[in-house]
């Protein structure tokens, strides 16, 4: 089996696959400070809550946008598991030609994201915009080649809601859930219907500003923690995959150590 590991700025997410089939998907919290026992444990107890141990596990893929953690994942995957994992950065083979300056500045996970957003939904012809809701809110594009042509970069909306709270004294913290009315009638109402009405905003102006940017068709597909919640309240978004990040791992571990 294999295990795929994604280390995001706020979680990290680990999913087993056998072949092609996701048997088990774990969440945690990402420490910066974890060490290499930490991992370990974390991972066998997750495993055992799905049935799985790591000795089922024949190999690891890991795509990370916090290098502390980095170096515990590898050290507890070596010593517990036997192997060293795949990591996606420079020499990794993607089948994805990334057309930015300099291609290393791309996070993995947002070149993983568009791997299998091109691989699964893609029209023929056509290139996919992938908007990411995760601590940051990225949108990648891919040209039908596939290519990775770059994208865009604001911050969540939970990001957006601390900024406020912490700033406007006065200001309450609410839940970032969508009002009934975009006119607030109060205070709780009018703060959920800037950060929800307003974030919508953000999001349906950089995909149409992108598609008129490009000479191809494009379908957008949106992943990450709000992506299901935000995608219900706008057309501007075609698809909702929850498993992207784990899917691109898959395919790219086969891509360079697949038989």
């Amino acid at each position: 089996m294999l295990l795929a590991i994604d280390v995001g700025n706020s979680h990290t997410t680990f999913g087993v696959f056998a072949q092609t089939q996701l048997r088990c998907e774990l969440r945690l919290s990402t420490r910066h400070g974890w060490t290499r026992d930490e991992v370990a444990i974390a991972l066998r107890q997750g495993l055992e809550l799905a049935g799985l141990s790591l000795r089922d596990v024949a190999d690891a893929i890991i795509a990370c946008v916090v290098p502390p953690a980095l170096s515990a994942l590898r050290e507890a995957l070596v010593r517990y598991a036997g192997f060293e994992p795949l990591v996606v950065g420079p020499g990794v083979r993607t089948g994805m030609p990334i057309r930015y300056d300099p291609p290393q500045d791309v996070g993995a996970d947002r070149i993983v994201t568009a791997v299998a957003a091109h691989e699964h939904h893609a029209e023929p012809g056509g290139g996919v915009i992938v908007v990411d809701f995760g601590t940051a809110t990225t949108f990648d594009v891919v040209s039908p080649a596939p290519e990775y042509l770059g994208g865009a970069i604001a911050p969540g909306i939970g990001i957006s809601a601390d900024a406020l709270f912490a700033r406007a004294a006065k200001l309450p913290r609410v839940d970032t859930a969508k009002p009934d009315r975009v006119i607030g009638r109060n205070t709780v109402g009018a703060i959920q219907s800037g950060l929800v009405h307003g974030y919508l905003g953000l999001v349906e102006g950089l995909i149409a500003r992108i598609r008129g940017e490009v000479d191809f068709p494009v379908r957008v597909v949106a992943t990450g923690g709000f992506a299901a919640s935000l995608a219900a309240h706008t057309d501007a978004i075609d698809r909702v995959d929850d498993a992207l990040v784990l899917e691109g791992l898959r395919i790219i571990h086969a891509r360079n150590r697949g038989k």
